[in-house]
């Protein structure tokens, strides 16, 4: 396995939720599929999305509240750029930002990165458990950051980074249980499980809605 092909949401609400990521414009980025499996709190990753200015963020982050989304950090500047983020109705947890904290010009319309940030136990685990897998790690920050090479074809990026911290940046209280509710197409990679719990699926299984 060297590639996520696909990233699938399973939401209680299958219609609720076709209709938000189609207003939204979100849609683009995941599936869908119906789960009645029981989740409370936060399910252990964020969903990011890279623009390339503030422009961009403010846009997207609008789509998605006039689309039902609740606010859980407004869009504003930090010491990395400018960002927000966002839950959607199914739970499922959104970030939008940049590293410029100016416009220069206006809105493109365009997502320069799309990346699935799993929140573990213990990123030096996770990172060996998916090096072991025949992922490729681009970036590491010991064990607090760790960023997988994305192959070309692939629409996503895969980051490890702790639970306790991934909460605290996206502004929901860490505690959380039952289903992760997603569901990870890989390329070549067959079913498996990791060690935090995140399904996987052969990319042909896991597309489908």
């Amino acid at each position: 396995m060297n590639a996520i092909a696909a990233v699938t949401l399973e939401v209680a609400d299958l219609p609720a939720a076709e209709r938000f990521y189609s207003a939204s414009g979100l849609g683009a980025h995941v599936r869908l599929r119906a789960t009645d499996a029981p989740a409370t709190g936060f399910r252990g990753f964020s969903l990011s999305l890279t623009v390339s200015r503030p422009a961009d963020v403010r846009h997207l982050l609008d789509a998605a509240l006039d689309a039902g989304a609740t606010s859980l950090k407004p869009a504003s500047k930090s010491f990395w750029g400018y960002g927000g983020v966002v839950r959607a109705p199914d739970g499922t947890i959104w970030k939008v930002a940049t590293s410029e904290k100016k416009d220069t010009g206006p809105v493109t319309g365009r997502v320069d990165a799309f990346v699935l940030l799993l929140g573990t136990a213990d990123v030096a685990e996770s990172r060996k458990f998916y090096v072991g897998r025949g992922l490729t790690v681009a970036k590491s920050f010991g064990r607090k950051y760790v960023e997988f090479a994305a192959a070309p074809e692939s629409p996503v990026k895969l980051a490890l980074y702790g639970r306790r911290a991934l909460a605290k940046d996206v502004g929901v209280p860490v505690d959380g249980e039952g289903s992760h509710r997603l569901v990870l197409g890989g390329e070549d990679g067959g079913s498996f499980t990791d060690p935090d719990g995140f399904a996987w699926e052969a990319a042909s299984v896991a597309v489908t809605s």
